[in-house]
């Protein structure tokens, strides 16, 4: 792993698709849903405009994580 990639994976998660391709944060959370058994509420989120909420969820609680952190039950 490059010292680039290391700092992008700090920031967002990244997923790699079968084909290569490798999507980032609240789409590369929708593939993890997809691959895990919820293909049809990740394909109903992946169409526009809720890929966008998507998106802006996951940027907010990236942005928030060690205040949701403490307020969040952790078990």
């Amino acid at each position: 792993m490059t010292d680039e990639l290391r700092r992008a994976c700090a920031r967002a998660l990244h997923a790699v698709r079968p084909d290569g391709e490798i999507l980032k944060a609240g789409r590369g959370t929708l593939l993890v849903l997809s691959e895990i058994g919820w293909e049809r509420t990740a394909r109903i989120f992946s169409r526009r405009p809720l890929v966008w909420a998507v998106e802006l969820g996951y940027w907010f609680v990236a942005r928030n994580r060690s205040w949701l952190g403490k307020i969040l039950p952790s078990e």
